[in-house]
């Protein structure tokens, strides 16, 4: 599902580059679950932002589910996104004025799904996820366990 081969960025430094990411192979196969870890500064947000689709400024070979992703024009990355990555942030990044079922409900809007197919996918994750009382609430309402499942959620949706 995800493959990179020689992945690389850089930002220009005074006399040179600054390499955060160097030669980066990684095969991740469906339904695998990964962790990125190592020291404050070696990359791990840089690649997440790569495999996220959140950064374009990177040189090498990426495919995501069989497309290339670095043949692919800015419209052509975001609809990818859309349809194949869910990010779960460390701050949630929940919106406050929308109730729980609302945050589900709008990373689907964005993929034009239609409302009756929204409802019944909302609402099977309210209750995979345990949280089809609070379907209502708002975020300021969740304690942070709630918040994050509504988080997790939504990356899944």
């Amino acid at each position: 599902m995800i493959h990179l081969e020689k992945v690389e960025k850089s930002y220009p430094l005074e006399g040179g580059r600054t390499w955060v990411l160097r030669n980066v192979d990684l095969d991740i196969a469906e339904g695998e679950f990964v962790s990125v870890m190592g020291p404050s500064g070696a990359g791990k947000s840089s690649l997440l932002n790569v495999l996220g689709l959140m950064d374009h400024d990177w040189q090498g070979a990426y495919t995501l589910d069989g497309v290339e992703v670095g043949k692919l024009n800015g419209k052509q990355r975001q609809a990818l996104q859309r349809e194949k990555i869910g990010f779960i942030f460390q701050h949630y990044h929940l919106i406050d004025d929308l109730k729980v079922w609302e945050n589900l409900d709008l990373p689907l809007q964005y993929r034009d799904v239609p409302a009756k197919e929204r409802a019944a996918r909302v609402a099977d994750l309210l209750d995979r996820f345990q949280i089809v009382g609070k379907k209502d609430l708002f975020p300021s309402q969740l304690s942070g366990g709630q918040q994050q499942l509504v988080a997790v959620a939504r990356a899944v949706i």
